[in-house]
């Protein structure tokens, strides 16, 4: 993650707040801990005729990759959470729209290092089910009940 001049940290938060989404999913993934994985991303969308403004965001970011999706539309994701961490710190002060998903972010972020027990795990589904009153979601599948009860299944 590259450090931002001011500048470029106000542009980036204004592409976000925009064209772009702060969002957590938990997926199942039988290979974590607790079934499920915890996958946070800040994603910029763009046609992908204007591919080459994604390009320049991924160059003044220093993360993430770039991926087309078939309806014409490319997106630039940034899912790590060292990169995600340093970005919204930088671009926190900037952002209008944004601005409370990315410090639900921050928080999430900081509660995922420190998950250690099955009560801790759900905490932390918990705040992420936070971004519901947030952010518009067609597809969310996994929150906070469906995933204690599966976990309630395993005992």
């Amino acid at each position: 993650m590259n450090q931002l001049e001011k500048l470029d940290a106000a542009y980036i938060a204004g592409f976000l707040d925009g064209d772009g989404s702060i969002y957590v999913r938990v997926k199942p993934n039988a290979t974590y801990k607790f079934g499920f994985q915890i996958a946070p991303n800040i994603v910029f969308f763009q046609s992908q005729k204007g591919i080459k403004i994604l390009e320049e965001l991924k160059e003044l970011i220093g993360g993430g990759y770039i991926r087309f999706r078939k309806d014409g539309i490319a997106e630039y994701i940034i899912g790590d959470m060292i990169t995600l961490q340093n970005l919204v710190k930088q671009i926190r002060p900037y952002l209008r729209l944004k601005k409370l998903q990315a410090e639900l972010l921050i928080q999430i972020l900081d509660q995922k290092s420190r998950v250690v027990t099955q009560e801790d795990f759900l905490s932390l589904v918990k705040l992420i089910d936070s971004f519901l009153t947030l952010n518009y979601s067609k597809k969310r599948k996994n929150g906070f009940t469906s995933v204690k009860t599966l976990l309630e299944q395993k005992l």
